[in-house]
């Protein structure tokens, strides 16, 4: 049963806004590796999940083939290389920047879509997808000077955003079949083993266990794991069942202009964003909203449909 529309719209906007703070929390926890924090974030947000899928999604879990295991997991390694990618990102280039590029992917998702599921948007959609791309081209290019590499960190925000777009269509796939507990918890616990692999595997500084960061830093992590990646993520992961990829994949771009008003507001950070900043999120918003009148066309029955219900 498709729950009503509101209640999905007020999920989406919800879990954008969750998804909105990662990028300045992040920033607060700066003395932590970039892989650290991707690894504490998913590791805090998997332990929480785990008792719950024992408790409420124990048969679906059960009845999921060696096959289903293996291709949870390695969606689960894609969304680990995105986090991997992208937080490190967010430490060499500005907030703004590294937010905007890693939500490039909905041209790649809407591509793929419309020849895996055809669920490719409309010209509506498209005209809404070209002008918030438009938007964040705006905001990144007014803010491409921040950071200490930020061509690197805007490379690897790009290759964030090419794993985010495989992250968005394997989940329109399983969500269709697979309950919400029983789709992110393998997913979540194959990013977190990703990220543990990484952090073993690459010279990259891992910086201790636990008690090396201190109890703020730890405070961050969770932050990380309840606000961004279990309302978030989940919240949109929960909407790709009855909502198509590309239209979730547009509405992620309402994240830059949230994470940069919360970089100008925090005291800790207090990144002005130039007036391009300001006009690209207004664009974004724009474009969103045309995506969003899209898909209300599209679920809107057509003429014919209504002559059928009504003389049948």
């Amino acid at each position: 049963m498709r729950p009503p529309g509101w209640l999905v719209a007020g999920t989406i906007m919800l879990s954008i806004l969750a998804v909105s703070t990662a990028a300045p929390v992040i920033r607060l926890a700066g003395s932590a590796p970039p892989l650290a924090i991707a690894f504490w974030r998913l590791l805090d947000a998997t332990v929480l999940l785990v008792p719950l899928a024992i408790l409420f999604a124990r048969r679906d879990l059960a009845r999921l083939s060696g096959r289903d295991w293996a291709m949870l997991l390695g969606v689960g390694a894609i969304l680990g290389l995105h986090f991997a990618t992208w937080i490190t990102s967010v430490t060499l280039t500005s907030v703004a920047a590294s937010v905007v590029l890693v939500t490039l992917h909905p041209v790649f998702v809407g591509f793929a879509a419309h020849r895996l599921f055809g669920e490719g948007p409309r010209p509506l959609g498209w005209v809404g997808i070209v002008v918030a791309l438009g938007g964040g081209l705006l905001i990144a290019g007014g803010d491409a000077r921040g950071g200490a590499m930020p061509l690197v960190g805007d490379a690897l925000a790009f290759a964030g955003a090419l794993c985010a777009a495989l992250y968005f269509l394997a989940g329109r796939r399983y969500r269709q079949r697979l309950g919400l507990l029983a789709y992110v918890t393998p997913v979540y616990a194959g990013a977190t083993v990703t990220l543990a692999i990484l952090l073993v595997a690459l010279p990259a500084p891992w910086g201790g266990g636990f008690a090396t960061y201190g109890a703020a830093n730890q405070g961050l992590f969770l932050a990380l794991a309840l606000g961004p990646m279990i309302l978030g993520h989940t919240g949109l992961n929960w909407a790709l069942k009855y909502v198509r990829a590309p239209v979730i994949a547009t509405t992620i771009l309402g994240e830059p202009v949230g994470a940069s008003l919360l970089a100008l507001l925090l005291p800790q950070i207090h990144e002005v964003p130039p007036p391009t900043t300001l006009l690209g999120g207004a664009v974004v918003l724009a474009g969103i909203l045309l995506v969003g009148l899209d898909e209300a066309r599209r679920d809107r029955p057509s003429a014919a449909q209504e002559a059928a219900e009504v003389g049948g």
